[in-house]
């Protein structure tokens, strides 16, 4: 299994499947992966490194100088970008200054690329760090995530390397009133000689009561589409991602499946 990990703070832009021109951003080492979470699907491989604060992080300075020549460059190259969005090593809002680094990012594509939404990527553990919760509700595309229904299916699809509860993550996600995106990774497969597929039973019941709840702005419902560290994985095709999106857009809530 190889691993993928981006070795600049900004990079691109690539054609995203859900985003379009979107130039990422980086905000972790680029030699390992920093994650609250160990997803058994992640492109970046394992989280092999468990502490949160044991790499250095680049300054405010570092990353917005970064920032600014890649959209002068691709301003001289007439190259569009219709998102500026963090991803990168890991989950960025793990960042020590992520809330000062959106405070920066905003006048700095209003000047570039205005037109551009800004998005971020998140696994949403950090929302319970206020600062984070709220440099969040201030970008166009907090992109949340939620992969589970269950405590239990959270710890087998996610497998966090903190403390995690499924029910307080999902009242820091109600809190925004709507005003998110809510991404979820449909899959099924077997990790330490446990089946699971969080498409079925408690877990997508409870789920979907979550979204209830939530109501997200947009739901975006996808499934395998990179090289993942966990072997026995399965990917859902189209047709059943469809079918799990149907009592979502029942809902009235705008569901794009990839």
């Amino acid at each position: 299994m190889s691993t993928f990990l981006w070795e600049s703070i900004a990079f691109g832009p690539i054609h995203s499947r859900r985003l379009g021109s979107s130039l990422g951003i980086n905000l972790l080492p680029t030699d390992v992966k920093i994650c609250s979470f160990n997803c058994l699907y992640c492109e970046c491989g394992w989280t092999l490194e468990k502490s949160l604060t044991a790499r250095e992080y680049y300054s405010v300075d570092t990353v917005m100088q970064a920032i600014e020549h890649k959209l002068k460059s691709c301003i001289e190259a007439n190259t569009p970008v219709d998102s500026i969005t963090f991803s990168g090593n890991g989950e960025p809002t793990l960042h020590p200054a992520f809330d000062q680094i959106i405070d920066r990012l905003i006048p700095l594509r209003d000047k570039y690329y205005p037109q551009a939404v800004i998005s971020c990527l998140s696994n949403a553990t950090q929302l319970m760090r206020p600062e984070i919760c709220e440099a969040l509700k201030r970008i166009e595309n907090p992109i949340l995530k939620l992969d589970a229904g269950t405590q239990e299916m959270l710890n087998i699809v996610n497998a966090p390397t903190i403390p995690v509860h499924i029910d307080a993550v999902v009242e820091q996600l109600r809190s925004f009133n709507g005003n998110l995106i809510l991404q979820t990774m449909f899959l099924s497969g077997e990790q330490d000689g446990v089946a699971f597929d969080n498409s079925v039973g408690e877990s997508y019941e409870r789920w979907l009561e979550f979204v209830k709840i939530i109501r997200p702005k947009r739901l975006m419902i996808y499934s395998l589409d990179r090289e993942t560290p966990a072997m026995q994985l399965h990917k859902f095709d189209k047709e059943k991602l469809e079918e799990i999106a149907a009592p979502v857009r029942a809902l009235g809530i705008q569901t794009d499946v990839y």
